[in-house]
């Protein structure tokens, strides 16, 4: 995850990993990833192998639980370092 926040630290204001997100101390899940620059929000989800079907699921989940209007959803495949939005 440090290889993608050094591949996006000169195209945001601030970087936050591993953002827990609960509910009544229960956990729901985390963001990997969260960018903003300025208004913009991007969430990026990190995994080891290409997962995207799992990883459009849980991007999906997030933006409902935060419930805000535009956000960025990208996932970051580990081992080929590939960049999509999803």
């Amino acid at each position: 995850m440090i290889d993608l926040k050094n591949k996006l630290k000169d195209k945001y204001d601030s970087i936050l990993l591993n953002i827990e997100l609960k509910r009544k101390g229960r956990s729901l899940g985390e963001i990997d990833l969260l960018a903003q620059k300025g208004e913009e929000i991007d969430i990026y989800e990190v995994k080891c192998s290409y997962r995207i079907v799992k990883a459009r699921k849980q991007l999906s989940r997030i933006k409902k639980y935060l419930n805000i209007g535009q956000v960025g959803t990208y996932f970051y495949c580990g081992s080929s370092g590939v960049i999509t939005a999803v």
